[in-house]
C-alpha cells in the first residue's frame, strides 16, 4: 500500500504529509449530502482555520476562509463539499423504505449495498438495498429485472411501518452508502465521494501550504467550499454573488476515459496518474487558462486537456457568469467510477493539482493581464 511521505518545503518535491493524509481519510468518510453538510463542513473548516485569517459560513453552509483580507482584489479557489444520496419518500405497512434522489444517484449500483439512515432523534440507522435472489428473478416471465428508483427499496429490519418509525425514520431522512476510504495497489485511493470532497482537501492544503511557507499574497484568497453543487451549482451561485470575485480557480472531478464502455470520441482521453486536467469551453477564460497552462509548463507539472461543450457542468459556470462576469478556470482531477461508492483516483494526481494551484496563485497578482482583446 502506498503510504504518505513526510513533506518537505519544497513543493517541485510535494508529497502529502501523514497529518494531512489522516484528515483526507476522515473528511472522505465523513458524510455530506447535498443539503446536509454541516458535519463535513465543521470538519473542513477546523482543518483550514489555523492557515487563514478569518473565516465564515452562508445561510445555507458554504464554508469560506480568507487570507489577507481586506484588499481590492479578491481570488477564489474552489470546490462543492456536498455527496449525491437519497430521501426516505414512502414506508410501506410491511416495513420497507422507498426513496427519491437526491442529487444524481446512481440507481444501478443501489441493490445489495449497505447504508445509513440519517434521522434527526436516532442518529444513524443501518438498512440495505434488498433486491431479490437470482433464482427469483430468473424466473420472473416479464424479466422486469433491472433496478429502478421505483422498485428499489430499503429493509432495515422492521416487519411494519409502526417498527420503523419507532427506529426515528421518517419520510425527509437522508440516505447515504455505507463504504469509505480505503487504498488500492500503485498508488491508488478508492472512497464514496471524491466528488467532490477530494477538491475540498486540496484547496485546504493549498492554504496549508502558503501558510507553511509564509508566503504574501498581493491579494485577498478566498478558500470557498461550496454547498448544493450536485443539483444544481447552487452554492456557488449564492457565494459568487456574495464575494464577488476578480478570479476564481475552481477544482473538481472528470472522467478518466480509459476504463471499459466509455466512448473517447465523447468524452476526450483522460487518465488517472497523468495529471491535473484543464477544460477549454465558453466558461472557461482563456487568458486565464493559458495564464495557468504557463505555469504548469514552467513548474513541469504534467497537465492534460479536454474540451466542453455548452458548459462545464461544474461551479466554474455559477463563477464565470456571476455578477458582472468573473475570469474563472476549471482545474480537474480523474476519477473513475464517478457516483459510485468506489471513485478511484491516484496520489499523484492529487499532489500534481495541488501543486498547479499553489504554484498559480504565487505568479497571480493584481496586475495579471486577462482583458479579453489584448
Amino acid at each position: 500500500m502506498a503510504k504518505a511521505k513526510k513533506e518537505t518545503g519544497n513543493t517541485n518535491n510535494y508529497v502529502l504529509s501523514d497529518p494531512s493524509f489522516q484528515f483526507l481519510k476522515d473528511y472522505i468518510n465523513n458524510p455530506s449530502p447535498v443539503g446536509f453538510e454541516a458535519a463535513g463542513q465543521k470538519l473542513w473548516l477546523n482543518y483550514l482555520k489555523p492557515f487563514v485569517d478569518e473565516t465564515f459560513t452562508d445561510p445555507y453552509g458554504t464554508a469560506v476562509g480568507i487570507i489577507n483580507p481586506g484588499t481590492n482584489f479578491k481570488v477564489v479557489i474552489e470546490a462543492h463539499a456536498d455527496e449525491i444520496s437519497w430521501f426516505v419518500n414512502y414506508i410501506t405497512n410491511e416495513g420497507l423504505i422507498y426513496l427519491k434522489r437526491n442529487g444524481g444517484v446512481d440507481h444501478m449500483i443501489a441493490p445489495g449495498q449497505r447504508v445509513f439512515i440519517h434521522t434527526r432523534n436516532n442518529g444513524l440507522v443501518k438498512a440495505v438495498f434488498g433486491w431479490p435472489a437470482i433464482h427469483t428473478r430468473l424466473s420472473t416471465p416479464d424479466k422486469e429485472n433491472s433496478p429502478k428508483v421505483e422498485n428499489l427499496c430499503l429493509d432495515c429490519g422492521a416487519r411494519n411501518r409502526q417498527e420503523v418509525e419507532a427506529l426515528g425514520i421518517k419520510v425527509g431522512n437522508v440516505v447515504t452508502y455505507q463504504d469509505g476510504f480505503d487504498e488500492l495497489a500503485n498508488g491508488y485511493y478508492i472512497g464514496r465521494a471524491f466528488d467532490n470532497r477530494i477538491g475540498g482537501f486540496m484547496i485546504a492544503e493549498v492554504a496549508r501550504l502558503l501558510k507553511q511557507n509564509g508566503k504574501t499574497l498581493p491579494y485577498s484568497l478566498y478558500i470557498v467550499n461550496a454547498v448544493q453543487e450536485e443539483i444544481g451549482l447552487r452554492g456557488a451561485e449564492m457565494i459568487a454573488r456574495r464575494i464577488k470575485p476578480n478570479v476564481a480557480i475552481i477544482t473538481d472531478v472528470t472522467h478518466d476515459t480509459s476504463t471499459p464502455m466509455i466512448n473517447k470520441m465523447i468524452e476526450g482521453e483522460t487518465f488517472c496518474g497523468k495529471g491535473p486536467s484543464l477544460s477549454f469551453g465558453p466558461a472557461v477564460h482563456n487568458k486565464l487558462l493559458h495564464f495557468v497552462q504557463d505555469v504548469a509548463a514552467e513548474k513541469e507539472i504534467p497537465v492534460q486537456l479536454r474540451a466542453v461543450s455548452r458548459s462545464t457542468g461544474t461551479d466554474t459556470d455559477s463563477f464565470a457568469y456571476a455578477n458582472d462576469g468573473c475570469p474563472s478556470v476549471l482545474i480537474s482531477i480523474p476519477l473513475r467510477y464517478m457516483h459510485t461508492t468506489v471513485e478511484m483516483l491516484h496520489r499523484t494526481d492529487i499532489e500534481q493539482t495541488i501543486r498547479l494551484m499553489y504554484e498559480t496563485l504565487l505568479q497571480l497578482s493584481p496586475d495579471t493581464n486577462l482583458s479579453y482583446f489584448d
